[in-house]
């Protein structure tokens, strides 16, 4: 091989090598008492629409603007996570949610399966659902995703089946074997 298409090669292939180093970023604090059952959890970067966020194949406009509704896109072709996947948008500063606490909430819920919205508390007004996190209340997702958010502050959920209404599912408006996504604000904790 001529002696520019060697150094050319090796200068690419330490371009794709350099790529492939590990980022110096530590690991997100864990609070006692708190379950970790997140596939990953990252602050996520802004794309180019703006204020929009892209994580896990789901693109959550009006991500930092909580006192706007989310608006929730499934990217055409994006394979569902098999694990519980929650990334903070907005990281609140009041008091943290733990088990046992009755949380207030106000939430827009997608379906994988078919990219719309079954269900918003935003669609009913002002007023946040309430409930108390860890009682088995709600669906174990968003007992385990809710679980460590800070008051005012903004979380996707993405909930794999077994986490969310599983093989029965919710029919009509929940299909079986369904992923879940929710962007959850946590209004309050007491």
């Amino acid at each position: 091989m001529p002696q520019p298409r060697l150094r050319l090669l090796a200068a690419l292939l330490a371009i794709a090598l350099a790529g492939c180093g590990s980022d110096s970023e530590p690991a997100p604090e864990s609070s006692a008492g708190t379950p970790t059952a997140t596939a990953t959890e990252a602050t996520p970067e802004p794309t180019a629409a703006g204020d929009a966020v892209t994580v896990a194949g789901v693109q959550v406009g009006d991500a930092q603007n909580l006192e706007a509704e989310p608006q929730v896109t499934i990217a055409e072709g994006a394979e569902p996570p098999a694990e519980l996947v929650t990334r903070d948008l907005v990281k609140g500063d009041g008091a943290r949610v733990a088990s046992g606490d009755q949380v207030s909430v106000r939430y827009t819920g997608v379906s994988w399966a078919n990219g719309e919205k079954f269900d918003a508390s935003w669609d009913r007004g002002t007023d946040p659902f309430t409930f108390p996190i860890g009682a088995g209340q709600v669906i174990p997702g968003w007992d385990q995703g809710v679980a460590g958010m800070r008051e005012g502050g903004r979380r996707l959920l993405v909930i794999p089946p077994d986490l969310g209404y599983g093989a029965a599912g919710q029919p009509p408006v929940i299909a079986e074997n369904d992923t879940l996504v929710f962007v959850v604000d946590a209004v309050s904790t007491s």
